[in-house]
């Protein structure tokens, strides 16, 4: 009998530890710049949009924030209570410092955040410096040690040539005291050309097993979409779980994701802030799995 109650109590004691990794709540935080050109398209903007199709996915605590808000939506006491960011910018990208940006990548390294970036946020400041920071470690753990290293930010906002030099590149030189020197040239997250259209994209699946991909067929198609194009001046993505393609030839890597320190980064291409993309079931299904992954679910 004392047996089988000590079976008892420790088959008790064991569920106990386990439930609160089954019972986690991912707090998420939809931030959207909310330009006025999503109106006809989003009838309550892109962002709220997004969040209300979150809101339906058990275990998700979902807020809204915009740019319009106090401290631009993404105070301490908004990331404080954030898991995951969920990120859409356009017009107003340089009305979120660096400063800013690099509180976000020190969370994301720390593990207590992870980001998603949508779209024409390749721009955005937390993103940008993400994939800078990205780099920077890469490149510590990539050179000999010792390796004398400067880090040169590129003009920003600045579209380069389809033949131009890619980045993130090294290249090395002496330096006045002949001293050899690294320079490690930032990405600029951008591409050479893009196409406002709404044309037709194919898109295919490359990690069908992926969480994210979880649910996804093998290929699809979206209706309208901007196009971008190759190459995307970000460095390698651990995994790339989707690709997009246009009949006029033009690809994208459109589903990359990123380890950074202990956090993670991921960035979703399919937008436009005049064609309905994220009313469509699927693509929205593609934003929540990737939610619930980098949320630790």
């Amino acid at each position: 009998m004392m047996a089988r109650m000590i079976r008892f109590l420790s088959i008790l004691v064991a569920l106990s530890l386990a439930l609160p990794a089954f019972a986690k709540t991912i707090r998420v935080v939809v931030w959207d710049e909310q330009q006025p050109a999503q109106k006809p398209a989003y009838t309550n903007f892109l962002g709220n949009q997004i969040a209300a199709h979150l809101k339906t996915i058990p275990g998700l605590d979902v807020k809204s924030a915009t740019i319009n808000d106090p401290q631009k939506g993404i105070s301490d006491a908004v990331l404080d209570h954030c898991d995951v960011l969920v990120w859409w910018g356009h017009q107003r990208q340089t009305e979120i410092s660096n400063e800013k940006a690099k509180q976000i990548v020190e969370r994301i390294k720390d593990g207590r955040l992870s980001l998603i970036a949508l779209h024409s946020a390749h721009w955005s400041e937390p993103f940008v410096e993400a994939m800078r920071e990205r780099t920077r470690l890469d490149a510590r753990k990539s050179l000999p040690p010792g390796t004398a290293i400067e880090f040169v930010t590129p003009e920003r906002f600045k579209v380069p040539k389809a033949d131009g030099p890619l980045t993130p590149r090294t290249e090395w030189t002496n330096n006045a005291e002949g001293i050899k020197i690294a320079r490690v040239i930032l990405p600029n997250c951008v591409f050479p050309s893009y196409r406002a259209d709404g044309a037709q994209s194919h898109v295919t699946t490359l990690k069908p097993t992926h969480p994210i991909a979880q649910g996804v067929p093998g290929h699809f198609h979206i209706p309208q979409t901007e196009m971008y194009n190759e190459p995307f001046h970000v460095p390698a993505p651990d995994e790339v779980i989707f690709e997009e393609t246009w009949d006029k030839g033009e690809r994208f890597r459109s589903g990359c994701v990123w380890q950074l320190g202990k956090g993670k980064v991921f960035y979703f291409r399919p937008g436009h802030e005049t064609y309905p993309i994220y009313t469509q079931p699927l693509l929205l299904k593609i934003v929540g799995n990737a939610v619930e992954w980098l949320g630790g679910k």
